[in-house]
């Protein structure tokens, strides 16, 4: 590069400038020399050799560089060579952080990014501020209409005054205690139709239409009363038949004998409505004669446990056989055999035997039939007595009168060795 470069200014004050030419070019890494500056008769002349040769054109994007004459003043040189300097090291810090953006974006994957309001906020104010095009040019978290949009939201949202109006617009919407009622006559009751669910709540003090009753049920998800009736769960099916229904299973427990372990089958009968359990009797060979003699004890016209019973529930084990069902049946007490592997659809007869053998049976070795009937009976004293029973309220079946008081001397009870143990007040 040739040419020369004069720098105009006053005779008196050559050194001075040459000086602060000096001083520039140490800062900026030597790229220009002492060497290279000359005094003038009337300024200071910068002879642009190839020691000014080394000084990078990106660096001073304001200088127009081109091979004649420049008559600059001392401070426009300085000025123009602070600008390179600052415009290039921001242009790193840039460049820093783009490769940065880039590693984050990699990082994540195909996963968006979530941002919290608050930085959708600061990014649409600063997005807005470049512009798009200048946006497209830059690797962003989000693409340029994304951050415009989120600006444009903003813009929006400060002129949005809805939530300072004295009243609601519209229709007032229903309360909350009227959906609740109406989503529970509507469950508990699959036969009411919308003007039943409208009366229902009217003698409640509530008049709403019956089309309103239709539209909060089909905000829910459940359907009119035809569609809602046809189909009748275990659950409703057992609520409505508590009085009338009983289950009967069968369990077994190893006992030792004079010939080694022998497995014992025990039959247990549940009221389901109150909870209450009778033990059918146990024996090592549940044949069809001993089911038979069951029955026949079961539905004891004077003291039989089925009495005034009209279902009972079963599963598909072969010992319940059809002589056994059959006089179940003579009795009015019908035998509902349950789907196979289906233990849940009789689900409370098989928690009682999980708790017997769990509490029970399983802690104790029994030798003989006679400590095994000893143990069950003791078991169903306190189940029945002493026992509280979540599915009735955490309540015990047969309560006595000490239940409940909050005076006199406390007292432990305790059965089978203290396997089983129950806290009461003392009797008066």
């Amino acid at each position: 590069m040739t040419g020369v470069a004069k720098v105009a200014g006053h005779q008196s004050r050559p050194r001075l400038a040459a000086a602060i030419f000096a001083q520039i070019g140490q800062t900026v890494g030597g790229h220009i020399k002492r060497s290279a500056i000359g005094v003038g008769g009337c300024g200071i002349q910068l002879t642009c050799g190839q020691a000014s040769a080394m000084v990078k054109a990106s660096a001073f994007p304001c200088i127009l560089v081109c091979p004649m004459n420049y008559v600059l003043q001392p401070w426009q040189l300085a000025f123009a060579i602070l600008s390179g300097w600052v415009h290039q090291r921001q242009q790193q810090i840039i460049e820093f952080q783009d490769s940065m953006i880039i590693s984050l974006m990699q990082s994540q994957g195909k996963k968006r990014l979530l941002l919290t309001d608050d930085q959708r906020r600061l990014l649409a104010v600063k997005g807005k501020a470049l512009g798009r095009k200048t946006l497209r040019e830059l690797t962003t978290l989000v693409t340029p209409d994304t951050i415009l949009r989120w600006h444009r939201e903003l813009v929006a949202k400060k002129w949005d005054h809805s939530g300072k109006r004295k009243s609601a617009v519209g229709r007032p919407r229903i309360r909350q205690v009227i959906v609740d009622l109406i989503l529970r006559f509507a469950r508990e009751n699959p036969s009411w139709g919308y003007d039943c669910i409208q009366g229902g709540l009217a003698n409640l003090g509530y008049h709403i239409c019956d089309t309103t009753v239709g539209n909060v049920l089909k905000a829910h998800g459940i359907e009119p009363a035809p569609d809602r009736k046809r189909p009748t769960t275990w659950a409703t099916f057992l609520k409505a038949h508590w009085d009338v229904l009983a289950a009967i299973d069968f369990t077994t427990i190893e006992v030792w004998a004079r010939g080694g372990l022998v497995t014992y089958y025990l039959l247990f009968m549940m009221e389901l409505k109150t909870r209450r359990v009778h033990f059918a009797g146990c024996t090592p060979n549940p044949n069809e004669i001993w089911m038979k003699q069951i029955a026949r004890n079961l539905t004891d016209p004077f003291d039989g446990f089925l009495l005034d019973k009209r279902y009972v529930l079963m599963d598909w084990d072969g010992k319940f056989c059809p002589a056994f069902r059959g006089l179940l049946k003579d009795e009015d007490a019908e035998p509902l055999l349950l789907p196979p592997r289906s233990p849940d659809l009789n689900a409370f007869i098989e928690r009682f035997v999980k708790s017997i053998k769990s509490e029970c049976l399983s802690r104790m070795i029994f030798f003989g039939e006679t400590s095994l009937r000893r143990a069950v009976t003791a078991f169903l004293e306190h189940y029945h007595g002493e026992r509280n029973h979540q599915g009735l309220g955490n309540k015990i079946i047969e309560p006595d009168e000490a239940v409940g008081q909050d005076h006199r001397e406390i007292e432990c009870r305790e059965r089978l060795g203290g396997l089983l143990r129950y806290y009461h007040r003392k009797a008066a």
